[in-house]
């Protein structure tokens, strides 16, 4: 069984009960976003989490050794090439001694839990592509949030994925979505979807008492976390640059994990950049909320 070795300030955190929130590693990677644009992800993310009280504890597998929580001086590690590991790959990335495996949303939730962090930050979630019920395509994200009890903080879900069906799976499996101070689930780079959340959050006082009300001790739940309205991409043009990455994509033969960053560069490519400035709002957002949400969690248990 995975046992997740902790930085010395997340493991004093976790003694304390004091507000910690886990980061994946793989935005912070050049698996993500480009140099130098993932520092400024990193310090924005760290910075916000920490001037919102509350510990960061950045996932990721280090020369084969799964961790929770890193030192500044092993910042760098993460910042360069990387292999992406989801869940089902944190087994393997150990057993074979990975230099670095940068942790996806369900690699980095399943760390969280077997830490004891109950919070986790991440830009936007993995969840049902489009064609799923001819592909069978639905993203381990998913799987990974019914099973471990920890609140996913995201600005929703890639707008290129089925997101009523994504919603519908997540009613399947039991897990609550949340729409903070926010009527629609967002899509990532837009405020809204077009698609109502099942309910509306007004505070982080509310998601506690809602983590600690829930029926199944093993599942988590979704906060979907609008990106700033400054910050926001046109959804009308965006729309258009989606419909034809995702055809450009068929026509190539792109299909599962390939398919988002190839959709993400078409979305770079015609936004003339302007799709960077948004992740890096919408990240450090969700860190900021997610701070506030584990300080609400971290009070309730006291």
């Amino acid at each position: 069984m995975i046992s997740p070795v902790l930085s010395d300030d997340v493991a004093a955190a976790l003694a304390d009960g004091a507000p910690v929130v886990a980061l994946e590693s793989t935005i912070f990677s050049h698996l993500g976003l480009p140099s130098p644009n993932n520092r400024e992800a990193l310090d924005r993310c760290l910075s916000a989490i920490v001037d919102g009280g509350a510990v960061p504890a950045i996932t990721a597998v280090l020369d084969g050794v799964a961790r929770v929580g890193l030192s500044a001086d092993e910042h760098a590690r993460i910042l360069g090439p990387a292999r992406k590991a989801a869940e089902r790959d944190l087994a393997v990335a150990i057993g074979q001694g990975w230099a670095f495996g940068a942790t996806t949303v369900s690699a980095s939730v399943a760390l969280a839990a077997h830490a004891g962090v109950s919070v986790f930050a991440t830009g936007g979630i993995g969840g049902v592509h489009r064609g799923a019920e001819l592909t069978g395509d639905i993203s381990a994200d998913l799987d990974a949030m019914a099973h471990h009890p920890v609140i996913t903080v995201s600005a929703g879900a890639k707008a290129f994925l089925d997101l009523p069906r994504t919603l519908e799976y997540l009613e399947t499996v039991g897990v609550p979505v949340l729409g903070w101070r926010h009527d629609d689930f967002p899509a990532f780079y837009t405020r809204s979807s077009g698609v109502p959340v099942p309910h509306r959050v007004e505070s982080a006082d509310e998601v506690a008492a809602i983590l600690a009300a829930r029926s199944r001790d093993r599942s988590g739940m979704l906060v979907a976390v609008p990106i700033p309205e400054g910050d926001a991409l046109d959804a009308d043009a965006l729309d258009g640059v989606l419909a034809q990455a995702l055809t450009d994509a068929d026509a190539a033969g792109i299909v599962g994990a390939a398919v988002t960053p190839f959709v993400l560069g078409r979305i770079g490519e015609a936004t003339a950049g302007e799709s960077v400035p948004a992740n890096l709002a919408l990240a450090e957002n969700n860190a900021r909320v997610a701070a506030e949400i584990a300080v609400a969690v971290a009070g309730r248990a006291d």
